[in-house]
């Protein structure tokens, strides 16, 4: 896979949670024959990239009982899954996680990616798993205060300098992909106006993954519980495709296959396969 990859298409993530409280209530627990086999279904449904988590991201500002949970414990929930997925396909694998020790593993595993919430803020080693080991990296904006000048123009500027710092502790410039970090440290009126201007991300010239997958700020402004979200997903897959996405990382996989593969059409024409 090189970094054409992102630009020939829009690429879809399928989200697997290996955990008792995802806030979008799909999570496996423990259950890893059931991860798997939902992992293999999204292939089926077409998905590029399966992205398997061990930890809850849940926003704290947004819910209460948010715990960090031990390394340990990530890895026994998250390494099973990804072997379970690599037995069964070849299909792209990202390791949704902060913790080196935890990528470690993964990538021995069989990740690809790692995804990493805090954009390389969090934990001073993974930086150099990622240089060591050549995988790609997701560089996500994320922050502990939802105050901006300008929501854009300021997470673009810290972007760039996880980007940098990312560059000069070795990682490949081809490797990174960013994440402008929706619904993270972010209000509605943030949410929505990142999608609105998710073309100006393009300046970092890396690919750019958006995941509104399911998030608050479509229950917000439909008034519809965490299972009922798909419509307002798809909204936001295209219009953020429109805008510039590269990559969608989404839950409801067979869905938003569909909505890319229109939206790419209607951008930028349609060749038949």
């Amino acid at each position: 896979m090189d970094k054409s990859t992102w630009y020939s298409k829009t690429s879809v993530m399928g989200i697997i949670n290996v955990t008792p409280d995802s806030f979008s209530g799909d999570g496996f627990g423990i259950n890893f024959d059931s991860a798997i086999s939902q992992a293999v279904q999204f292939v089926k449904d077409g998905a590029d990239i399966i992205d398997v988590g061990g930890e809850s991201t849940r926003p704290p500002n947004l819910y209460k009982n948010v715990k960090e949970i031990s390394v340990s414990e990530e890895i026994e929930r998250v390494i099973p899954v990804i072997e379970g997925i690599r037995s069964q396909s070849d299909v792209c694998v990202s390791i949704d996680t902060s913790k080196s020790e935890v990528a470690i593993e993964a990538i021995r595993a069989g990740a690809t990616i790692v995804n990493d919430i805090w954009g390389l803020k969090k934990d001073s080693k993974l930086v150099k798993v990622i240089a060591d080991n050549n995988v790609y990296v997701v560089i996500m904006h994320n922050s502990l205060s939802d105050t901006y000048s300008d929501v854009v123009t300021d997470t673009i500027n810290d972007l760039k300098q996880s980007i940098d710092f990312a560059e000069n502790n070795g990682v490949e410039r081809s490797k990174i992909i960013v994440d402008p970090g929706f619904g993270f440290a972010k209000n509605l009126n943030h949410n929505l106006e990142i999608i609105r201007r998710l073309s100006e991300y393009k300046f970092l010239e890396s690919p750019i993954l958006i995941g509104p997958s399911r998030k608050s700020t479509i229950g917000k402004i439909l008034d519809l519980p965490v299972d009922d979200r798909l419509e307002g997903t798809s909204a936001l897959v295209a219009v953020s495709i429109y805008n510039g996405a590269n990559i969608v990382r989404v839950h409801d996989v067979r869905n938003i296959v569909r909505i890319a593969k229109m939206t790419d059409a209607l951008v930028h024409g349609f060749k038949k396969s």
